[in-house]
């Protein structure tokens, strides 16, 4: 049954009364393979494109006025932040360092000296930007310079689109991929901010800075179509955050740059063409597989584009009122548990700083007052500089938002009913607007989504909005990551899920290892959501069945996970994990209770069969940094193992916090 958007936002915020819908995983609305490029035609965008010269998005750093507006807090600090950078070396990027991800897989070195060379520059800009006398110039042309010199602007491991192959890029090939199009960017908003200031030091520096972006971004971009990312390369499958990602930043550097109207145009209208693929990737709930963390990139990104349109046209390109755009958008706070907790299904981290101005502008934009409130909240959070950590295009419209946000009303939406048939992922919690008591997130889909895990029929589980039963995560990148051998690193296996394992036999990977029969209903006292998650495992697991039923009872503030299955052939052990970062303990036969100093009203306890299930716990000490962030030094997975279950077997496992 395809569930149309309003079904969808019935079912997505605090239920009046009970619904049951039935979703299997549909193909995305054929209604959007051309909705903005067929909207908006070379012949429409001609007239209505705002020429180079007359387009200013933001002022120019020779309009002191403006910039001095600014709040005398906020540029005090970005003044201080270039000081620090006057007279710091440019660290080296040596041919050595870029080998390390081809040698030993590690790709962090690389990309931390470029990230960090990548943010020196733009601190110096954007503090010769506020005080506006000269002291930086010298020191960014420097840091121009030597961004201009550099062989590639992307990272090792996306070397892969080069016929070469990984290793060192080839000049003679350049590939656009997140981090060449991100300097391009960069570069073509220090040209406009600076640009006749930067003249000064040498008139060579911007006609360098043009130069490059157009054979390393605008050039390749334009005539090629075979990047994967575009998705214009005639294979019909979805693309993912690179999409928005990179046109966001082609889009601003042709915007910024392009001298010629009608490759300036061509250039327009081939990212509305692509960002079409993006569009046509989605269901109707705006649902994003990756997660909230990529959703930054992804839907995020998306309004970075649509924002760029809309500023370059001079309002006259407005797709705010498409539904999609509004599900996108909305997506972020339907995904949001407390605070920094989001629900981080496949590579999403567990908790995120999250882009306050980019929600509050967006939620305004499409007339969300519960994104717009998210992001006032976020951007009020204490250490939450306006677009600090942001690339150049997203900290620019924060600080001169900043009256308008600091003036706006913050708060946690915390919807009580999430489902987003789309990707199969439903929330629910036992309030609206409120943290307390226990928060319930299960998921079904496939085995084959952007950023997978073999994680079909996972759910979590926090109370007070601290995590009891956690999705890990993923570690730091590696050359393995993205390789054929991904499914060797535990945190993508179902076993490191909260799922079960059938004589060992974990899920597999690909699209046709998915859930079925999925179903969900919520009302005022509860919320249910089931599934079948046998096709998600291998013929050797031996599955004819496995009904997996979630029940949240809202007055009892207890969650039930009922399991339900049929086995083809005796098996000697199934075992159910659940991993947690609260220490378990065995408070009584059938009863385990986890403990955190976060959980304000009591432990969550656990109850199981103990006829049927024997528990052991493994304390996992966390050696990644990436996991640390979320976990700190460890986690616990408690391992409920059933010895020779019937071949027709049934149990349950309730959590409860009374």
């Amino acid at each position: 049954m395809r569930i149309d958007r309003r079904t969808f936002l019935m079912s997505s915020g605090a239920a009046a009364g009970s619904m049951l819908f039935r979703a299997a995983v549909p193909a995305a609305e054929t209604k959007t393979a051309n909705l903005l490029a067929g909207t908006w035609t070379p012949e429409k965008l001609a007239p209505v494109l705002l020429p180079r010269e007359k387009w200013k998005p933001f002022p120019l750093a020779s309009d002191r006025a403006a910039w001095e507006r600014l709040p005398a807090d906020d540029r005090r600090a970005l003044i201080q932040a270039g000081e620090a950078r006057l007279g710091a070396d440019w660290p080296p990027l040596p041919a050595t360092l870029f080998l390390e991800y081809q040698r030993i897989g590690n790709r962090s070195n690389y990309e931390r000296v470029r990230s960090a060379r990548r943010d020196q520059l733009r601190d110096l800009v954007l503090a010769e930007c506020v005080e506006g006398k000269g002291r930086f110039l010298d020191e960014i042309a420097n840091g121009v310079w030597a961004t201009c010199e550099e062989s590639f602007w992307g990272v090792p491991a996306h070397l892969g689109a080069q016929k070469a192959g990984t290793g060192l890029p080839d000049v003679a090939e350049p590939i656009v991929d997140l981090f060449a199009a991100e300097t391009s960017s960069l570069l073509a908003w220090i040209d406009y901010l600076i640009g006749p200031r930067l003249a000064l030091a040498s008139p060579l520096l911007r006609k360098r800075i043009r130069l490059e972006i157009d054979r390393r971004v605008l050039t390749p971009c334009l005539e090629r179509s075979d990047f994967g990312w575009m998705g214009l390369d005639g294979r019909d499958r979805p693309v993912n955050n690179w999409n928005p990602w990179i046109n966001s930043n082609w889009l601003a550097s042709a915007l910024l740059l392009k001298d010629d109207g009608k490759r300036r145009l061509a250039a327009v209208h081939k990212i509305l063409r692509s960002l079409d693929r993006f569009l046509a990737s989605y269901h109707d709930d705006g649902g994003c597989d990756e997660g909230p963390g990529y959703w930054f990139r992804a839907g995020g990104s998306l309004f970075d584009c649509l924002e760029l349109l809309h500023s370059a046209s001079g309002g006259a390109i407005d797709f705010y009122r498409v539904p999609l755009v509004q599900e996108i958008g909305c997506y972020i706070y339907r995904a949001h548990i407390f605070g920094e907790c989001f629900i981080n299904f496949a590579d999403a981290a567990a908790r995120l700083r999250i882009a306050g101005d980019l929600l509050f502008r967006y939620g305004r934009r499409i007339g969300d007052s519960r994104l717009e409130s998210l992001g006032a909240w976020a951007a009020a959070q204490p250490g939450s500089a306006p677009g600090r950590s942001e690339s150049m295009g997203r900290q620019l419209p924060a600080l001169f938002n900043l009256e308008t946000i600091r003036a706006a009303q913050g708060a946690q939406p915390l919807v009580r009913d999430t489902w987003l048939p789309g990707i199969q992922v439903m929330a629910a919690r036992r309030k609206e607007g409120s943290a307390e008591g226990l928060y319930l997130a299960a998921q079904g889909g496939h085995n084959a989504e952007s950023h997978n895990h073999n994680d079909v029929g996972n759910f979590i589980v926090y109370a007070d909005g601290q995590p009891a039963i956690i999705d890990v995560g993923v570690e730091t990148y590696t050359a393995k990551t993205f390789s054929s051998r991904r499914y060797e690193i535990c945190t993508m296996q179902s076993a490191w899920h909260n799922l079960p394992t059938i004589d060992g036999v974990m899920q597999a990977a690909g699209r046709e290892f998915q859930a079925t029969d999925v179903a969900y209903r919520a009302n005022d006292r509860a919320a249910e959501y089931s599934l079948d998650i046998a096709r998600a495992y291998p013929p050797d697991a031996g599955l004819d069945s496995w009904k997996r039923t979630f029940r949240f009872d809202r007055d009892k503030n207890e969650i039930e996970l009922a399991d339900s299955c049929i086995l083809k052939k005796p098996a000697r052990r199934i075992t159910q994990t659940l991993m947690t970062p609260c220490k378990p303990a065995q408070s009584a036969p059938g009863r385990l209770t986890l403990y955190s100093p976060g959980l304000r009203s009591g432990p969550v306890t656990i109850l199981y069969d103990a006829r049927v299930f024997t528990p052991s716990v493994e304390e996992v000490k966390i050696e990644d940094e990436r996991l640390k962030s979320s976990w700190g030094e460890r986690l616990y997975r408690i391992l409920l193992t059933a010895a020779n279950p019937p071949q027709h077997a049934s149990w349950s496992i309730t959590f409860s916090q009374r």
